[in-house]
């Protein structure tokens, strides 16, 4: 099987990583919860972690790397800690189901939003798209840093100069651009970077994390034990002990330690490059076959991430996807948990096939992938 499902989880794992996540379960236990050698080992690897994440993000702060289960669950800690009845909040019209659906279920407290609309290679004109939706009640940002849908890149870095004009936080949602696009968060000034561990930082699935860049913390979602402060009921103040409570995934998190070591040492602008040739090659062999539909221009770095979305005539995403799949290509088809990009895009009706690439498909997959998109398109 070829794999080209990236955008959902990476494979294959680096071998660092396989291996980081047998030796955690091979000889750690409950880190922080007892004083013997296989406790205190595996709170040193949670921290040796939590220390390569802040230094990966340019983070000052260690402490403030937050380990969750995905993105999903970093993204519902700030939406459901921060706001509170009567707030606005700004989103992209791109955003994942993992920012609409908590927003949706706050609409029902007495939370309002309005999706600013993209312009793909127009920074100015998205820019320009997010201040005019900001209002005197306008308490959050959420932006996604790139499409999951159509790659597109949108500007963070001035989107977070202009909330913080206005003295609002902002949430940028990492998932598909933490491994591939270099962030500095002392440098962006991001109040809240989600990120998924299992996708482009090469980690297993199940984890993800929260870093808190400004001095705002949400409220914790959950309270139990965390290894400290045991004499009391209330919840630690100080973090990561407010946000992490109950046993941690220490054999993910070990992985993912070794998954940000290793895109570290091939840097994120050398597995972007790589991507990159590829995606474009498949963009000029697919602009070149009759009824195939692609919805973006060519994706150039300063605009996008290594990320294709495209339909054949008339056909379902699905059945195409399923076709493929057939034939030993794995790509992901559908409405990709963003109907609100699809619906921006006018393919919420049938969604699109996506095609993403990973640090380690090679040129000839994409030759392959070409070849049999012919064949698919040639019987649909």
């Amino acid at each position: 099987m070829i794999y080209f499902d990236n955008s959902a989880t990476t494979f294959p794992k680096p071998r660092t990583v396989r291996d980081a996540v047998s030796s955690a379960l091979s000889g750690y236990a409950n880190p922080g919860r007892g004083g013997h050698s296989f406790s205190m080992a595996a709170a040193e690897e949670i921290y040796s972690a939590r220390k390569a994440a802040a230094e990966f993000f340019d983070s000052h702060k260690p402490e403030n790397v937050i380990f969750t289960l995905n993105c999903t669950a970093a993204i519902n800690t700030v939406i459901k800690g921060i706001l509170k009845s009567g707030d606005h909040v700004v989103v992209s019209e791109l955003e994942h189901n993992s920012v609409m659906r908590p927003l949706e279920k706050l609409t029902h407290r007495g939370i309002t939003m309005t999706a600013a609309r993209v312009y793909p290679c127009d920074d100015d004109k998205t820019i320009e798209s997010f201040r005019s939706s900001i209002n005197a009640a306008t308490r959050l940002i959420i932006c996604t840093h790139a499409s999951n849908v159509w790659g597109i890149r949108l500007p963070v870095e001035r989107i977070s100069a202009l909330a913080h004009e206005y003295g609002i936080p902002i949430l940028v949602d990492a998932a598909q651009s933490a491994g591939v696009i270099p962030i500095s968060i002392r440098k962006s000034g991001i109040d809240f970077l989600c990120a998924a561990g299992h996708k482009g930082l090469y980690g297993p699935m199940g984890t993800g994390m929260l870093i808190v860049g400004g001095d705002i913390v949400p409220d914790s979602l959950t309270e139990g034990g965390t290894g400290s402060s045991s004499i009391s009921f209330s919840q630690p103040e100080e973090l990561p002990d407010r946000l992490e409570s109950g046993t941690p995934n220490v054999a993910g998190v070990a992985g993912l330690r070794a998954g940000i070591g290793f895109v570290k040492r091939n840097k994120p602008e050398n597995i972007s490059k790589h991507e990159f040739v590829l995606i474009k090659r498949l963009y000029k062999e697919l602009s070149k076959i009759d009824g195939i539909k692609l919805y973006m221009p060519e994706p150039e770095p300063e605009f996008f991430v290594p990320v294709l979305s495209f339909n054949i005539k008339d056909s379902d995403s699905e059945a195409v996807g399923q076709e493929l799949g057939r034939r030993g290509i794995a790509v992901r088809a559908g409405l990709h948990c963003s109907p609100a990009a699809h619906r921006a895009a006018g393919t919420l009706d049938r969604g699109a096939v996506r095609v993403s690439p990973s640090f380690f498909n090679k040129p000839v997959e994409i030759d392959r992938l070409v070849y049999t998109i012919k064949k698919c398109s040639s019987v649909m």
